[in-house]
């Protein structure tokens, strides 16, 4: 009987999601925010009313795996290649920045480490956590100010989804230097040799989803083979190049972003990722988030992770754009709207956690810096966008 337990379990942790997602959705804050509320409420942390198992890790990873891949779809490759350069400037920007800003944050408290030690590597990785941006916020606040499709909000999309391209091999790296096995030669010849096997692969594959595209368009064979592509790129980065998972999902969903039916694969991928997979995944991080260590020098830390993440958004996109001829308030729009951060920041704890590369007490920290994002970044946009309007009308 006890194998039955599961569907309780799952029957416990959707309803709860749900619940807090649309709560958390009411006080204007991102849903995943409500759904790791509802794991770490009626996870083993506080009520206990579901346990960590096995079954319910690899759910959750199922459930990363197919958000990167969503995420993939979701990119506009003639967009990202419109922007270009300016873009790719500012995401670059807004990596090296926050990364170097969160390394020098955990050494600040901490202490420095020599390099290759493994204090060094989670320095390191605090940085990691920093690069990524989700711009869902954004997006909705400069559609609702009719700005989104001006220069400032093209750019910010462009530089978003280029940010997030880098982040992932920037964690590609960082978890291939922590294997004691590897060296830096072999980290770099894998990783290279893992996005030129996806890019020789990749054609191939999108000419023959276009070919069935085009003669079996709308069907559901399309999503089901899209499906059976993302579980092969994520197992073939892992198992055979030493590459996260999450990268080769990821890669998988760019591969397939241009054919005509890339936005019905992600609808279809859409339902059971946002019925099951997706609210286990992020409930699971409120299973694995401590509070017993939120005292003290922890939540000395966790208040400067936030600001620390926070300001270097703005000062690495911001600066870079303002050195590519963006007006000063421009530039602190771009700064400002590439500041959000969700479910990247979230994927790329939770892999940390996975390499031993992070303990959970850092998942609160995380959670805070997503939350002081998502309020403030929506505020700050409509007072600078309401000052222009009032000295344009002026």
């Amino acid at each position: 009987m006890e194998a039955y337990n599961v569907f309780r379990d799952l029957a416990i942790i959707i309803f709860a999601a749900k619940m807090f997602g649309i709560l958390a959705r009411k006080c204007k804050a991102p849903q995943v925010v409500g759904e790791i509320l509802a794991g770490l409420l009626i996870g083993p942390g506080m009520l206990g009313l579901v346990q960590q198992s096995d079954f319910l890790v690899q759910m959750a990873e199922v459930g990363v795996v197919l958000l990167m891949f969503s995420a993939g779809l979701e990119t506009d490759l003639k967009e990202l290649l419109k922007t270009g350069p300016v873009a790719f400037l500012i995401a670059c920007a807004g990596v090296f920045v926050p990364l170097l800003g969160g390394t020098l944050l955990y050494m600040g408290f901490y202490g420095a480490s020599p390099w290759g030690s493994e204090d060094f590597y989670i320095a390191v990785f605090i940085g990691v956590i920093m690069t990524a941006t989700s711009v869902s916020i954004t997006v909705q606040s400069l559609k609702e100010m009719g700005k989104l499709k001006g220069r400032v909000g093209t750019t910010i999309l462009s530089a978003a989804i280029i940010d997030d391209v880098i982040g992932i091999i920037v964690l590609t790296f960082v978890i291939g230097f922590k294997n004691p096995d590897s060296n830096p030669g072999s980290v770099v010849f894998s990783t290279a040799l893992f996005f030129l096997m996806a890019f020789a692969v990749g054609i191939v594959v999108y000419r023959v989803f276009k070919i069935l595209d085009d003669r079996y368009p709308h069907t559901q064979r399309i999503p089901i083979l899209s499906l059976a592509l993302c579980f092969f790129f994520a197992y073939a980065a892992e198992h055979y190049f030493g590459i996260a998972d999450i990268t080769g999902a990821y890669v998988a969903g760019i591969v397939l972003c241009s054919i005509r039916d890339s936005s019905y694969i992600d609808q279809k991928m859409e339902i059971s990722s946002y019925m099951i997979f997706g609210p286990i995944f992020f409930a699971s991080i409120g299973f694995k988030t401590s509070i017993d260590h939120l005292g003290g020098s922890m939540l000395l830390f966790s208040a400067g992770f936030v600001v620390v993440a926070l300001l270097a958004k703005i000062i690495g996109c911001g600066l870079m754009a303002r050195l590519c001829k963006f007006s000063f308030s421009d530039s602190l729009k771009i700064g400002v709207g590439m500041m959000t951060r969700g479910e990247v920041a979230l994927i790329v704890a939770q892999k940390g956690l996975s390499v031993g590369l992070l303990t959970s007490e850092y998942f609160t920290s995380v959670i805070l810096l997503i939350i002081a994002s998502s309020v403030f970044t929506p505020i700050l946009l409509k007072i600078m966008y309401a000052r222009e309007d009032a000295r344009q009308g002026a």
